[in-house]
Formats: C-alpha cells, sequence, structure tokens
C-alpha cells in the first residue's frame, strides 16, 4: 500500500463551523495623462511611475445547499431553473443568489466500509460493488476519492486521490479483524483492542464498529478542508459499538463539513442472530485505547458494559443520511447493491447547488439554523439538507 495507509486521523479537534466565505477583489487604478512619444523624445526624463493599485477584500457569508428533485414517481427531475424553488431559515424568506446544475462539477468522495466481524460474510459484495461504482464514479481529471475502514479501528486506506489504480488496491485490502489477525499473528482473539497486536498502525482503537467515530474522522479530517460538492457513502449494518463521538456529535460534524451522507445498509442475519449487535465476544467491553483521542477521554467505558437490546441500526443510518440530505439504502434481493450504487450515481450527477447570503448576522442568532428547500411545482419532492451551523 502507499504511505497514504498510515496516515493518523485524530479526532481530538473541535469541528469548525461551516460558513462558506466569498471574498471580491476590487480593484481601483489610478492613471495619469497620456504622453506622445515627441514629447519623451524632446527630453523628458523623468523616470515612468508606477500605476497604483488599490485591492479591498470583502468576506460574504453564503450558505451552499446541494439538492435533488424527484416527481411522485421517484424520478429525478433535471430541468428545473432558479425561480422554480423557494429557501426559507428558520421559517424566514431568503433569497437565493446563486444557481447551477451540478452534473459537471468536480465531486470529493468518501466510501466508509464496515469490516467488523458482523459484515465477514458481506465484505466480498461490498468489495466488488464498490470497485465498480468507484470506476464509473470518479473521473481521474476532476474528482477525487478516498477510502476508510472500520471496525475495531478507523483507518484511512487511501487518502484523496483521483487514481482508480489506487483507490483500487485500497479496497483490495478491506478485511476483517479476524482475517487479517489470522494472516498476520497466527491467530489470536480478533477483538483485542490491543494497538501492538492488530492492523498494522492504529489510528483509532475501541471494541467493535466504530460507526461514529469514522463518519465524525471523514468529515472532519478530511471533508471540512474541501469546497464544492462533497458526499460521504457508508457500508454497514448500522449498529455502532464503541465509538468515542456520539450519533449526534458525528452528525453535526458531517453538516459542518458541508457532506452529504449516503448509507447502504447491509447486513448478514445469520450472522448477527441470537448475538446482541452481533459482537458478542470476548474483550468487547473493554476499555478505549491507543490512536486518536475523541473528546470523551473513554466516557466511563471501562469494564464490562451492561447488556442492552440491540440498536436498530436502520434507524441510525436513515436518521444520519436525512439530517445531512442524503439517503437510505437497504440491500435486499429485490435492490442488490450494485444498482443501488447506480441511483447513488445518478443523484449526485443530477444535482441543484443553491446559494444564499443569510439575512440575519452569525452572531444575532448562533448555532443550528433550519434550512427549508421546496420548489413552486406541484408533486415534486426536494432531497437536501435540514439545515447549517451559523459561524460566529
Amino acid at each position: 500500500m502507499s504511505s497514504e495507509k498510515n496516515r493518523f486521523l485524530s479526532s481530538g479537534s473541535s469541528p469548525s463551523k461551516f460558513v462558506f466565505c466569498a471574498a471580491f477583489a476590487i480593484a481601483i487604478v489610478g492613471s495619469a495623462p497620456a504622453q506622445s512619444s515627441s514629447q519623451q523624445s524632446a527630453g523628458d526624463s523623468t523616470p515612468k511611475q508606477s500605476v497604483p493599485t488599490t485591492t479591498m477584500s470583502v468576506q460574504v457569508n453564503v450558505v451552499n445547499v446541494l439538492a435533488t428533485v424527484r416527481d411522485k414517481h421517484g424520478k429525478i427531475v433535471p430541468n428545473l431553473t432558479q425561480s422554480d424553488f423557494v429557501l426559507t431559515e428558520d421559517g424566514r424568506p431568503q433569497t437565493i443568489h446563486y444557481f447551477t446544475k451540478e452534473s459537471e462539477l468536480p465531486l470529493t468522495l468518501g466510501l466508509l466500509v464496515d469490516t467488523s466481524l458482523s459484515q465477514r460474510r458481506v465484505l466480498d459484495q461490498e468489495r466488488s460493488a464498490s470497485h465498480s461504482f468507484l470506476d464509473q464514479m470518479v473521473r481521474e481529471d476532476k474528482d477525487k476519492a478516498f477510502v476508510i475502514h472500520f471496525d475495531r479501528e478507523v483507518e484511512l486506506l487511501q487518502d484523496l486521490t483521483g487514481s482508480r489504480e489506487k483507490l483500487e488496491e485500497a479496497l483490495d485490502a478491506l478485511q476483517t479483524p479476524e482475517l487479517k489477525r489470522a494472516s498476520t499473528t497466527g491467530g489470536s482473539d480478533p477483538n483485542d483492542p490491543d494497538p501492538s497486536s492488530g492492523r498494522g498502525q492504529g489510528h483509532h482503537f475501541g471494541g467493535g464498529t466504530l460507526l461514529y467515530d469514522a463518519v465524525y474522522l471523514a468529515s472532519d479530517e478530511l471533508m471540512k478542508k474541501h469546497q464544492g460538492r462533497k458526499a460521504l457513502i457508508v457500508l454497514s449494518d448500522g449498529v455502532d459499538h464503541g465509538s468515542k463521538e456520539s450519533l449526534e456529535t458525528a452528525i453535526e460534524t458531517a453538516q459542518r463539513a458541508d457532506t452529504v451522507v449516503y448509507s447502504i445498509l447491509f447486513k448478514d442475519d445469520e450472522m448477527n442472530q441470537g448475538q446482541r449487535g452481533g459482537f458478542s465476544f470476548p474483550g468487547m467491553g473493554g476499555p478505549m485505547g491507543g490512536g486518536g483521542g475523541g473528546r470523551g477521554n473513554g466516557r466511563g467505558r471501562g469494564g464490562q458494559q451492561p447488556q442492552e437490546s440491540r440498536p436498530d441500526g436502520k434507524k441510525v443510518l436513515e436518521r444520519i443520511s436525512k439530517e445531512t440530505g442524503g439517503r437510505l439504502f437497504e440491500v435486499s434481493k429485490k435492490e442488490p447493491i450494485d444498482q443501488i450504487y447506480s441511483q447513488i450515481e445518478e443523484e449526485l450527477r443530477n444535482q441543484y447547488s443553491l446559494g444564499y447570503t443569510p439575512d440575519r448576522k452569525a452572531e444575532d442568532a448562533p448555532g443550528y439554523r433550519k434550512i427549508l428547500l421546496t420548489t413552486t411545482q406541484k408533486d415534486l419532492t426536494v432531497q437536501t439538507r435540514q439545515g447549517y451551523y451559523a459561524q460566529r
């Protein structure tokens, strides 16, 4: 693997607030009376003066909103104009100043793959479909993508790149902890949180499935550094176990990074049957260790955790996607994963981008602001994020 695999993802820093700042430069140029060549040849030896230039930079807070529109039959509507949209912020009407169709603009894409033991029998299907998706979706001259796996740790297998070859190498490296441990140590406890016995360089260790940490780290460490269209695709059964970050923090960080999250619910019912969340193995209740420390400093996770009912992974993934402007898909015989990827590709190639300047300053109403985007045409449904965090 390339050196990108060993990049350290730390969750210690707090997420930055999202506001896109557009800088406008206004040049004021002073000019002097022109002199003819005959005057200069008559003996004017005065040195030629440089033209003074003054530049003023003005920052304007612009909120960007990506949207997908469907008709009553679920078909994407790609031919709307700016006047077809109505936008409000906390119930206050806003004026849309910027409008484009995003079909050809660059895309920053992140693939987050659950490699915990509950996914080991579906991992080959995920890998194969992901190969095809990235090959079709990533245009090497425009788009960039990265690959992260998460189980008892969160690891960046491939940093942002437009190289299909590097992305394919990262997908080929996807393995569950049990399979990886067998090939490196001859077999031992697959859920041992000791970083020295795990998968190479540990980045954010825990016991189980660090779904929330993966979304948080991808948004905070990678996505927030980039502008434009950004999307995460999460392949998981949605059951988190051991994350330092909460579900709420993961969603907020994705929102602050202006990142849409698509979730693909892919679960092995036979594997999970009779197990609490699919993770009833020794060592799961151990303390968090090593890696990039989150903001909770363990939050009382030492020792054996009490038994609890299995979380509803579908509801978890649905919430993450809905609140960031994405969608939840569930793999089934009627809707296989390659078909789901085709739908996501269609959405990402048929988005509208709208921008507006809020009528209130951030200091007047800090914190979360709710966005409602609708159309003037009947029977159309707009899919977009539900809000954003105003920068103070």
